[in-house]
C-alpha cells in the first residue's frame, strides 16, 4: 500500500495508473543500478553505516517521491505501427 506520497498526487502527475506503474518501475531500476554501483565502489572507502544510509530507502519509494515532486517526467511516444 502506498501511503506517502499519496496515490492521488502521483496520479495527478501522469495520465494513467498504468503509466505511473511503468515510469516508477523504470526509475526504480535506474536507482537500484546506481545504488549497487555506488555500493560496489563505496565498499572500499566508506564505513558500513554510510553504506547502510545509501540503501535505507527502497528504490521504488524514491522513484515515487521523485514523480510526486516533478523531478521525474516521461514523454508519450506515438506508436508507429498503426
Amino acid at each position: 500500500m502506498v501511503i506517502k506520497p499519496e496515490v492521488d498526487l502521483l496520479l495527478s502527475k501522469v495520465d494513467s495508473k498504468y503509466t505511473l506503474c511503468i515510469v516508477s518501475a523504470r526509475r526504480a531500476r535506474q536507482i537500484n543500478d546506481m545504488v549497487h554501483g555506488v555500493r560496489d565502489q563505496a565498499v572500499l572507502t566508506m564505513a558500513p553505516s554510510q553504506i547502510a544510509a545509501l540503501t535505507s530507502t527502497k528504490p521504488l519509494t524514491l522513484a515515487m517521491e521523485e514523480i510526486a515532486t516533478g523531478d521525474v517526467s516521461y514523454e508519450r511516444v506515438q506508436d508507429s505501427y498503426k
